[in-house]
């Protein structure tokens, strides 16, 4: 797991952008795993200041989110699906057909599920997965206590889950009870994930999948198995953990490596 500290969450919305441009320009078609929420948002604003910029294409790239609330139709103004074409998919080049996110309007859920998965498979898997976490630890939907072998399925969501989005709606009963997500196995398929983290509000839950057990009840921590995982956090999500001087010393040789050898794959050191 690399993990970067930066100064201000501006430079990990910056960082990110870096990573998905050097994908898509050696890869074109790159298989994107995509997220909503607050945190991805300086991300998306910056892909759609470089694509105004002719600096990166969207129009051949595949993307897949992470979850959808389940009743709330396509057009409503919460839906995920909203989210998404309103802050990227209608401010560049992407492919409507191309652009993939879980249907809560079905009735046969589990077949809803199932299709998603095999969706994925069928595009060959995601190359590069962003996420990014809930205060309790949660990635995607997938709750504390949540398998970490589950594949996409329903989920209830917690309270505290809610509770965080409520800010979103016009009131607390608005929010949605229940989601369809990927699960927690299937963003650990994907090739590359990057998880961004910025406020003092995802310190402890920073800490706790960073630097603590592998367990169900922080989700996140499965990423500790992953073998390409990269870690995007701002002064302040990182302020609890406990061995950040030694993660500023790993990424400064991880630089000097880049720097020599022109490669971003993550280091071994």
């Amino acid at each position: 797991m690399r993990v970067v500290i930066l100064e201000n969450a501006e430079q990990v919305s910056s960082r990110a952008a870096d990573i998905f441009c050097d994908l898509i320009g050696e890869t074109p078609d790159a298989v994107l795993g995509l997220a909503t929420g607050g945190t991805p948002l300086g991300t998306y604003r910056e892909l759609v200041t470089r694509y105004r910029g002719g600096k990166v294409r969207f129009a051949d790239v595949t993307t897949f989110n992470l979850d959808e609330y389940v009743g709330l139709p396509p057009e409503h103004s919460q839906s995920y699906r909203t989210f998404m074409r309103t802050h990227l998919f209608d401010q560049a080049d992407f492919s409507d057909r191309r652009c993939h996110l879980p249907d809560g309007t079905l009735g046969d859920y589990q077949r809803a599920c199932e299709d998603y998965e095999r969706q994925i498979d069928n595009a060959g898997g995601i190359d590069l997965q962003i996420l990014g976490i809930g205060t309790d630890g949660h990635i995607a939907f997938n709750e504390p206590g949540s398998s970490l072998a589950s594949r996409t399925r329903i989920k209830a969501l917690t309270e505290q889950t809610r509770s965080d989005n409520a800010r979103f709606f016009d009131s607390l009963d608005a929010v949605p009870r229940l989601a369809i997500t990927m699960g927690v196995g299937t963003i650990l398929d994907a090739e590359h994930v990057v998880l961004l983290a910025t406020g003092s509000s995802k310190a402890a839950a920073v800490q706790s999948f960073i630097e603590g057990p592998v367990t169900a009840q922080v989700p996140a921590s499965a990423l500790q198995l992953h073998q390409r995982v990269t870690v995007l956090l701002d002064q302040a999500a990182a302020s609890r953990l406990v061995r950040q001087d030694y993660y500023r010393y790993v990424e400064s040789i991880q630089a000097e490596i880049e720097a020599t050898h022109q490669t971003d794959r993550p280091s071994e050191v």
